[in-house]
């Protein structure tokens, strides 16, 4: 039995928050604390609300404003002497680290924050540092390496009947399954992340579940506007809630359906604004992926082959570079598709 999903990482003042609060809300509430504590020189507290807002501008897509506000979330934890807070900083400093494409820093980062939330005694921080590695790993590719940690969160998850952590849980996993053609097992994992996270009242996590069922639908099943309908009732959530990266992420996978039901110029102009959304946050991976669905699209198009071909080229040395194992792959995949001949990464 699951209960209504929390944040943890609101915390302090702002515990009060919802998980489905508004991005700018959430990030105006935390200002104005973080300023009330810093001028009363409380420490713990400004390390709390700076957290939130660390965790608001990240989502929101405001790299540089996320990477001055947890490294000052950190600061303020360690002048505190908080070992529990230092670990919430330094999970925040580590998922910001993978959304722009640093994975060995957000390994290091994560790494740290497990072993402080260990120390510190927040199991929660412990178990989302290591949701983070296992999330880093998962994105790059390293599927047998992540898989079982995957799981031990699960159950650890589903053991202390926290909701939010089992639907992030069931949906890495289920995306792992999706990528490795297990297409039903995947869609019954989404499924089941949808369910919970509808009933635990955690939008977001329900969001990404649909965008999840989206994809298998439309690969397994090829029920184009099934998909469409599962990506535009997340979108509604993704706008509410202002959640950029879902939002962009959104707009790829809707490109990506269309494309595979044909519809190429529709598809061009999803990938086109996913593209713009992916650079306005500095997202490389989003980035790449819509840059590699635009291609796909603009060579069915009629793009000259000359231009797809070193298009794809260039593409598979910056996922080589990033680290991105699976969207390497993928683009091996175009190349062969499009019958244009792959050429060794150098």
């Amino acid at each position: 039995m699951y209960g209504k999903a929390f944040a943890p990482e609101y915390q302090g003042a702002l515990t009060t928050l919802s998980v489905n609060s508004s991005l700018t809300d959430v990030l105006a509430v935390g200002t104005e604390r973080l300023r009330a504590a810093e001028r009363a020189g409380q420490h713990g507290e400004a390390a709390r609300s700076g957290l939130a807002v660390a965790e608001a501008h990240r989502r929101l897509g405001r790299i540089g404003e996320a990477d001055r506000a947890w490294k000052a979330s950190y600061r303020a934890a360690r002048a505190a002497g908080d070992t529990a807070s230092m670990a919430w900083a330094l999970w925040s400093g580590g998922t910001l680290a993978r959304q722009r494409g640093a994975f060995a820093l957000a390994r290091r980062l994560l790494e740290l924050a497990a072993d402080l939330g260990e120390r510190g005694g927040d199991i929660v921080a412990r178990g989302y540092s290591l949701a983070g590695l296992a999330e880093t790993g998962r994105i790059q590719g390293d599927y047998e390496a992540v898989g079982r940690l995957h799981e031990q969160l699960l159950a650890e998850a589903r053991r202390r009947g926290e909701a939010r952590h089992t639907v992030w849980a069931l949906e890495g996993i289920a995306q792992m399954h999706r990528n490795t053609g297990a297409y039903d097992t995947a869609y019954a994992m989404f499924e089941e992340a949808a369910g919970i996270a509808a009933r635990a009242e955690d939008r977001r996590g329900h969001a990404w579940a649909l965008r999840g069922l989206a994809d298998v639908v439309s690969v397994r099943d090829g029920d184009t506007e099934r998909a469409l309908a599962l990506l535009s009732e997340a979108e509604t959530t993704c706008r509410a809630m202002n959640l950029s990266s879902a939002l962009a992420y959104n707009h790829k996978m809707r490109g990506n359906v269309l494309y595979r039901a044909g519809r190429y110029t529709e598809a061009r102009d999803l990938y086109e604004q996913a593209l713009g959304e992916f650079r306005a946050m500095s997202e490389p991976r989003g980035e790449a992926l819509a840059r590699l669905g635009l291609a796909k699209s603009l060579a069915r198009l009629g793009r000259d082959r000359t231009e797809t071909a070193a298009e794809l080229v260039g593409l598979a040395r910056v996922l080589e570079r990033i680290g991105l194992r699976h969207a390497r792959e993928m683009v091996a995949r175009a190349q062969e598709e499009l019958g244009l001949r792959a050429e060794v990464v150098r």
